[in-house]
């Protein structure tokens, strides 16, 4: 495949499987001005491949356990052209604005920055959700590739971390998966989402220390820590509607209009209960 026009030295690592419905749109938005685009599927069955092939060559499969392991897989197996690393999940597109603002990042890049932080904006059944303080949220998405880590503890939401001096981007990484215009496969992932969470809550409980210590005064991933910590000590059952309350009434969430309303509900509610209804599933198992 030719690369057209000017590139930047950016590998960009997307992981895949089953996404016919979101990949397209993701490769498109980086196509002609990243450095490489490689692809880490776990075996799709759908047309993911097929349509990834039009846009790179460098396309990697290996089984999936859990999303923190793929990203470590990759990252010990994958053979980077740059030393810099812009990792995507397949629903997720980069901005015009964003692009841009990389474009003109890479033209005077800072020596002592190891890592950006990018803002999320989060798209549900075609609705921005800007409320119930969902919007801006920052992640680590480009970063040299020698300063990442990963914590293979975390089972669901995926955190990568650096070794070094951090910095935030201006402009937003948008984030909406199609497929769950279904709602059906919503509910199904959350299920089994709900289960992965309530095992790694059990398993920092028990004493298991994070790689990245919780923290009310620290980085970015240090305060989210340390809130979750809060959050696990509160009773189960009543966490969930404190939680949405939180979201929905006091960060104004009940803004976001009916779309809104059902992804605070959803998100912040039911799939908070079902989490903690695993959690006393697995209590209970444990004393059988």
């Amino acid at each position: 495949m030719v690369i057209k026009k000017e590139t930047i030295p950016v590998s960009c690592i997307i992981l895949t499987y089953n996404e016919e419905k979101n990949i397209l749109n993701c490769l498109k938005s980086l196509y002609g001005w990243i450095g490489e685009i490689i692809i880490v599927d776990s075996f799709s069955k759908d047309k993911t491949i097929e349509i990834a092939k039009q846009f790179t060559d460098k396309i990697y499969q290996n089984p999936f356990t859990t999303h923190v392991e793929q990203w470590i897989w990759a990252f010990n197996n994958v053979e980077l052209s740059y030393e810099w690393c812009l990792v995507l999940d397949a629903d997720q597109i980069v901005s015009y604005e964003l692009k841009e603002e990389l474009i003109d990042l890479f033209k005077n890049l800072p020596e002592d920055i190891d890592g950006f932080y990018i803002k999320r904006r989060q798209i549900f059944r075609g609705r921005w959700i800007r409320f119930g303080g969902y919007y801006p949220k920052y992640l680590l998405r480009l970063f040299k590739i020698k300063k990442v880590f990963c914590d293979e503890n975390e089972l669901v939401d995926k955190h990568f971390y650096v070794k070094g001096k951090t910095a935030k981007l201006k402009n937003d990484l948008i984030e909406e998966n199609l497929k769950e215009n279904d709602i059906s496969f919503w509910l199904e992932k959350h299920i089994h989402y709900a289960e992965l969470l309530a095992k790694e809550e059990l398993i920092y409980k028990k004493n298991r220390k994070r790689l990245v210590k919780p923290s009310l005064f620290g980085s970015l991933e240090q305060r989210i820590f340390w809130l979750k910590n809060i959050y696990y000590h509160f009773p189960l059952y009543i966490r969930p509607f404190l939680y949405f309350f939180y979201r929905y009434i006091l960060r104004g969430g009940f803004l976001d209009g009916k779309e809104g309303f059902l992804f605070h509900f959803l998100q912040g509610l039911w799939y908070r209960l079902i989490v903690d209804i695993k959690i006393e599933e697995l209590n209970r198992t444990k004393y059988e």
